[in-house]
């Protein structure tokens, strides 16, 4: 059971980098937290995720998946050797960081008007660079 769990910690720490983020458990403490509806996880839950000490439930596993962008079957299992239909997941260009990565996201949280707005701004800003 400890290999699967190391097997599982190591998909985590890959998806995470693939999506911009800094594999650190605090890192995916608020990550996390910041995404799932229900009880928030504490600090050394997501450090025994990292750490291969323990795999979180379903309900957890799917809002990691979403967040980091992966199927949430090939988190918790791996990539199966059959290949499968899927949409493909968007990949973060090398340099976009989880500060960025967290400014996205709540950007893309904003309601419709106010993305609008916070577009004009960053056309203001880009044109006078």
């Amino acid at each position: 059971m400890g290999n699967e769990r190391e097997k599982f910690s190591q998909r985590l720490a890959n998806a995470m980098q693939q999506a911009g983020y800094d594999v650190r458990p605090k890192v995916l403490f608020n990550l996390f937290n910041s995404h799932y509806r229900g009880r928030s996880v504490t600090f050394q839950t997501t450090s025994r995720w990292l750490a291969g000490k323990a795999i979180p439930a379903q309900d957890k596993l799917q809002v990691i998946a979403s967040v980091l962008g992966v199927e949430p079957h090939a988190l918790r299992y791996g990539s199966s050797a059959r290949s499968r239909v899927a949409e493909t997941q968007a990949v973060w260009p090398a340099g976009v960081g989880s500060r960025d990565r967290h400014v996205i996201d709540a950007f893309l949280r904003l309601p419709q008007r106010k993305r609008e707005v916070v577009g004009e701004l960053v056309k203001l800003l880009s044109s006078e660079a």
